[in-house]
């Protein structure tokens, strides 16, 4: 594909999922637009061991636009990143076609591993502001990263995964659509857990006032 092809091909990617964005122009502004064009001619000359040069042009990037995309991970069509500060992209990462990141992201490894060692990311996945995906694993189509979240293991394909550690709280065949931006009305695996607690403990406390009545009624017929 011709740099022509990406141009065209980022900024649809760009207007259809950013309502801020009112013309073509704006996204030559954008720094999701900068940073994937640099992405890909370093990736080029990666790909052919000219590593100084392909190193120059991502870190030259990463200054100007606050995220930083090493010019060795393998990134498919409609990468978008939102308000991309401090995103983070590794070597190794693999990413499918229209993965949507949101600042503050980090694709990282754990410091302990040699060869693949940084997450694939197949298609359709979210990732929201702050997560953290760190090591070799894959988290499947379709998925959701909550806010914040600090993902260490794989993810099957269609779920939802927030906490810290990451979690899957929500499994499911319903595909995630590709404008679907929603990274705010996800399951609470916390909350969730209060609330199953403070059932049982109402349960508990209704148990334990029968007894007491019936313990009361008892000692009243003996009397």
């Amino acid at each position: 594909m011709g740099i022509l092809s990406y141009i065209r091909q980022e900024i649809q990617v760009i207007r259809e999922r950013d309502p801020a964005i009112k013309s073509n122009l704006e996204v030559l502004l954008y720094p999701s637009f900068k940073v994937i064009l640099s992405y890909r001619v370093a990736h080029k000359l990666y790909r052919r061991k000219h590593y100084f040069l392909a190193r120059w042009i991502s870190q030259r990037a990463a200054r100007k636009t606050g995220i930083e995309i090493h010019p060795g991970a393998r990134i498919g069509k409609g990468l978008f990143i939102d308000h991309g500060s401090g995103v983070i992209i590794g070597e190794t990462t693999i990413i499918g076609d229209n993965v949507t990141l949101y600042q503050g992201v980090t694709l990282g490894g754990t410091g302990k591993e040699k060869g693949k060692r940084h997450p694939t990311l197949k298609d359709n996945v979210m990732v929201s502001a702050g997560a953290k995906i760190l090591g070799s694993f894959t988290i499947g189509e379709n998925a959701k990263i909550g806010a914040g979240s600090v993902v260490l293991k794989e993810v099957p394909p269609n779920c939802t995964v927030v906490g810290v550690p990451g979690r899957v709280v929500k499994m499911g065949d319903q595909k995630v659509p590709r404008a679907d931006m929603d990274q705010i009305h996800l399951p609470d695996p916390v909350l969730q857990d209060i609330r199953e607690l403070q059932d049982q403990n109402e349960k508990l406390s209704r148990q334990m006032s029968e007894l007491e009545k019936r313990l009361c009624a008892r000692k009243k017929k003996h009397r």
